[in-house]
């Protein structure tokens, strides 16, 4: 950018420049409050008001940089090393997924279904703790355990639970490895591995160059393994009508209604998301006798 004094206002044409041609206007507008709001603590309102302000060359090399790496196809949250969900400000970075609104949904299906307090709570592969610790932040005194196999994950999981005051008992466990003692849940919540190897070639790049695989992807040949070991764990951890709430590839939908009924659980039930795909499914354990 050429030419003193730098404005607020020409900054904002000049990441809109830099990345409609790739990412669409409406991306890039997203985008651009989203690092003004990291650099600067602005709201939309903010930029606004203060658009006759000169930006200083910190900010200035500070947004150049973000533009080339954003070239790159890095993802945003990456490179700010912060994502928003439900309402809070998570650290992010490579160890772990970004959370995504389809996940948002299913933790407001599970806040709007569940009015009970004390509810004890097993979120299995927590990545980054975005489920675990929204839940905390929103149900009634829950108690929650949630886990992950990757120590890096884990890592900024406890983080983002202490910045956001979250009481939860983070474990390393390996779910194949491991069965919680019998009936010590309320419930099981999960977004586990569930894309298709064979969906890759559909992909954005900045997604498969970036995110971890180890947590998106499942062989073709058995794309329901996660569902079937933690639908195992949840017969004999959660106690009488427990619940499980998964999201779930809505291409293995039918398939995973069918293996949850041959399980013997109640109420399978299939919900869908915002865009009107099979994305969730809960279900529940037999009742006391």
């Amino acid at each position: 950018m050429n030419g003193n004094p730098v404005t607020v206002a020409d900054l904002v044409r000049h990441l809109k420049d830099a990345l409609s041609p790739r990412y669409g206007e409406g991306e890039a507008k997203a985008m651009i409050r989203l690092i003004l709001h990291h650099l600067k603590g602005w709201s939309q309102t903010d930029i606004i008001i203060n658009s006759d302000r000169p930006v200083s060359d910190y900010i200035l090399e500070k947004t150049d940089a973000i533009i080339s790496r954003l070239r790159n196809g890095e993802p945003l949250q990456y490179i700010l090393g912060e994502a928003r969900f439900y309402g809070m400000d998570l650290k992010v970075g490579p160890e772990v997924l970004i959370p995504r609104p389809e996940t948002e949904e299913l933790v407001d299906m599970i806040v709007k279904e569940n009015s009970r307090s004390d509810l004890r709570i097993l979120d299995i592969g927590t990545g980054s703790g975005a489920i675990a610790i929204a839940l905390s932040r929103n149900l009634k005194f829950p108690h929650i355990t949630a886990i992950d196999i990757s120590g890096p994950a884990l890592e900024i999981a406890r983080f983002n639970a202490a910045q956001l005051h979250a009481d939860i008992t983070f474990l390393k466990r390996d779910i194949f490895n491991w069965l919680p003692e019998d009936r010590s849940f309320d419930m099981i919540v999960s977004n586990p591995p569930y894309i298709a190897d064979k969906e890759k070639a559909g992909m954005e790049a900045n997604v498969l160059d970036y995110e971890p695989h180890g947590a998106l992807f499942v062989p073709d040949n058995d794309p329901l393994v996660y569902y079937r070991r933690i639908a195992r764990i949840g017969r004999s951890a959660l106690d009488y009508s427990g619940k499980i709430y998964f999201e779930i590839n809505p291409l293995y939908a039918d398939e995973l209604v069918d293996f949850l009924h041959s399980e013997g659980y109640a109420d399978v039930r299939v919900s869908r998301d915002i865009s009107r795909r099979k994305r969730f499914i809960c279900v529940r354990t037999e009742s006391r006798k």
